[in-house]
Formats: structure tokens, C-alpha cells, sequence
């Protein structure tokens, strides 16, 4: 009798377990594609933009991972998308899938070895193999990146003239037509099939994009023990990097994510090189008068180089100045300055860029170096 109640037992775990594993196939067919370009910034703005034109294909988007660069390490790093951020509101927009869950579940099926297709605009140089090709896998971060998942690619298929432009109904219905989810059940693409910086029409898609539980929970953890409240944020971006790409701002005025500040049609003002690459004293300033103006009590510091707080503490007084003990984790410190009472941050970068994005979808304030935005009322 126990041995019939243990095989009866095993029986009923071996039906859940099959009605757990079952996913239900998308016949609209996939997106799936590597973001391989820039960090994290760069990444969210094409993130935004690859999941509108998913929903304008009406194909389900696959989360990719997040393509990160650790010191001392080769190659990038994949994180699963969940990791840092939540999937069940981005299904509110349009429906997703993370790549784990794909690859293990679909993909042998929908997409299985010895049918796959990559997707780019038009042929690649390859130092590694000769003739024309998508080349998908050439380089850091493209070879890790589909090799953490075990892909290789049978062919390619470029697709240009053909663009990402979800605005054009023309333009939708050439993909449509042209890649019908019978005969491509997923397009892959080589890179984010969305333009960079993140355009007008999807800046508002950041409302979906969560935090996980668990970032959630370091932020408040960190903020509960080291930010007392109210406090101001802070993104510097002042590394010599950055002041060498600034140096360019006069000639490539829409730089980066420059049009969160002037307007995607400079509506708002003209770019400059104080706005991109602030001096101390600018920021000093700035500070001290939002010190002031909010009450705060605080002030949380994000940077990739100086933290200018010996210098914040001898011209603001009864202030606590703080940053993460180095090495910083930047995506711990975009979620802090999402939870500022203000923000200050650099009108150039696609960081502060996030930042602005989850702010305005949540109502709060922010502002930026060495920019006030120019109003109707001036152009009269």
C-alpha cells in the first residue's frame, strides 16, 4: 500500500510539473535581440524603443539580458533582466518573456538549432570569417552575449531598407508583410531593433519598468540607514571621458540624451558646454541653493569619478553627504536618486536620463546642471 501511495504520488508531481513547464507559443511570433550597445543607459534607452516596436509588429518581446562590463573581466557580463527590474507590469503595455524562460520553455520548439536566423541591416565586417553576414557573434559584448544562452546562427537576413520607425504605418506593414510569423516565428537582431537616444514616443513606456523586490528593498535598506530625509540627489558625471565627449557638444548639439533638456526640437534651449560638463563651482552653487529651497536634510551623491563632497561640506553646513562605499553599484545608486525628494542631474547622459524618465512617471521633481528650460513666455 505505501509503495502504491508513493508511485501515485510521484505521478501526480510528474502532471504538475508538465502543466508547469507548458507554455502556450505566441503565434504573432518573437523579438528577440542583444543590447549591445553602450551600458546601462544606452541599453535602457533602446529597451524603451525595441518594446514599442514589439508591440507595433505585435510579436512578443524576449527580455534580453543586460549586458554588463566588470573590471578585471574579458568579457561582458549578462544579467537577467529580473534581476533588476519586475516583468508582470511591462504585460500592463505588451506582452514579454524573459530570455531565460524563453530559451529553456520555446525555444526548441519556436526557434529550435539548425533554424535560426540573424537579423541586421546590412552585412558586418568579420576579422574571423570571410563573405557577407550578420556576423552576430564578432566580438565583445555579441559573442558572450549569445553564448550564454547556447546560440549560434545558421544565417542572415538583412533587412534594410527597412527601419525601426513604429510612427510610420507604412513602415509597420513592410516588416509585417515582408517577415510573416509563419515563416520567421522570431526575428533576432545583431542589436536593439530601436534608435538611439530613446525617442519622443517612447519616453513615457519607462511608467512600466519596475524595480525588482529585491533592488527595491536594498534601496530602502540603504536610505533607511544612511540618508536621513528629506534629501536631494545628485548624478556628476565628471570623468575624462565624459569631458572629451563634451568637448564635441558645440557640433553634435543633440548628444546623447540632450533633448530631455532642450526638446527633441530644441524647444527648450540650446545646449552648451556648461550643461554637459558643469565646473565645481557651477555645481557647488546648485546645490547649495536646492539645499536651501527643499529643506533637505541630505544629499545622496552618484558619480563615476569626483564626489566634490570635501568641497559640498565647507560651503553647506548641518548637510550629511553621501555616497556608496567604492566600488559603487550604479544600478543601486539610480534606484536611490529615483527616491530623492529632488534630483539634479547631468542634461547630456542617458543615466541621469533614467532617472528623469522614472521620476516624471512617479511625479517627482528634478533638475539639471547649468540648464533652466526656456518657456513660451520667453519666446514672446
Amino acid at each position: 500500500m505505501k509503495i502504491m501511495q508513493q508511485l501515485a504520488l510521484y505521478l501526480q508531481l510528474l502532471a504538475y510539473l508538465a502543466v508547469v513547464s507548458c507554455l502556450d507559443s505566441d503565434p504573432n511570433g518573437y523579438i528577440v535581440y542583444c543590447p549591445c550597445m553602450g551600458r546601462f543607459g544606452n541599453q535602457a534607452d533602446q529597451f524603451l524603443g525595441s518594446l514599442g516596436f514589439s508591440r507595433a509588429l505585435n510579436r512578443t518581446l524576449v527580455l534580453p539580458a543586460w549586458v554588463e562590463y566588470h573590471r578585471h573581466q574579458i568579457n561582458s557580463v549578462q544579467v537577467p533582466f529580473d534581476t533588476y527590474f519586475q516583468v508582470e507590469p511591462l504585460r500592463a503595455y505588451h506582452r514579454v518573456i524573459t530570455m531565460e524562460t524563453f530559451m529553456k520553455k520555446l525555444s526548441p520548439t519556436v526557434w529550435p538549432p539548425g533554424s535560426r536566423t540573424a537579423f541586421c541591416y546590412s552585412s558586418r565586417q568579420s576579422t574571423e570569417k570571410t563573405g557577407e553576414g550578420c556576423h552576430a557573434k564578432e566580438g565583445n559584448p555579441f559573442g558572450p552575449f549569445w553564448d550564454t544562452y547556447n546560440i549560434d546562427f545558421d544565417k542572415s537576413e538583412f533587412f534594410g531598407p527597412l527601419y525601426y520607425a513604429t510612427e510610420s504605418p507604412q513602415q509597420i506593414r513592410a516588416w509585417t508583410e515582408k517577415y510573416t510569423p509563419a515563416e520567421f516565428p522570431v526575428l533576432a537582431f545583431t542589436g536593439p531593433p530601436a534608435p538611439f537616444p530613446v525617442q519622443k514616443q517612447h519616453v513615457r513606456l519607462q511608467q512600466y519598468l519596475k524595480w525588482s523586490d529585491k533592488m527595491a528593498a536594498a534601496v530602502q535598506e540603504f536610505i533607511v540607514k544612511h540618508i536621513p530625509g528629506p534629501f536631494l540627489g545628485l548624478h556628476l558625471r565628471n570623468g575624462i571621458d565624459f569631458k572629451n565627449a563634451c568637448e564635441h557638444i558645440k557640433t553634435t548639439p543633440a548628444m546623447f540624451a540632450a533633448a530631455q533638456c532642450v526638446g527633441y526640437r530644441s524647444e527648450f534651449g540650446t545646449t552648451t558646454y556648461q550643461m554637459c560638463y558643469p565646473d565645481d563651482k557651477t555645481v557647488v552653487k546648485q546645490v547649495k541653493k536646492e539645499v536651501k529651497r527643499t529643506g533637505a536634510h541630505s544629499v545622496f551623491v552618484a558619480t563615476d569619478n569626483r564626489d566634490l563632497i570635501d568641497m559640498f561640506s565647507k560651503e553647506i553646513k548641518k548637510v550629511k553627504f553621501v555616497r556608496q562605499p567604492h566600488p559603487a553599484d550604479p544600478m543601486l545608486d539610480l534606484a536611490i536618486l529615483g527616491q530623492a525628494d529632488h534630483f539634479i542631474g547631468n542634461c547630456i547622459s542617458t543615466f541621469t536620463a533614467f532617472v528623469k524618465r522614472e521620476r516624471d512617471a512617479s511625479g517627482k521633481t528634478s533638475s539639471f546642471w547649468a540648464f533652466t528650460p526656456k518657456s513660451a513666455k520667453d519666446e514672446l
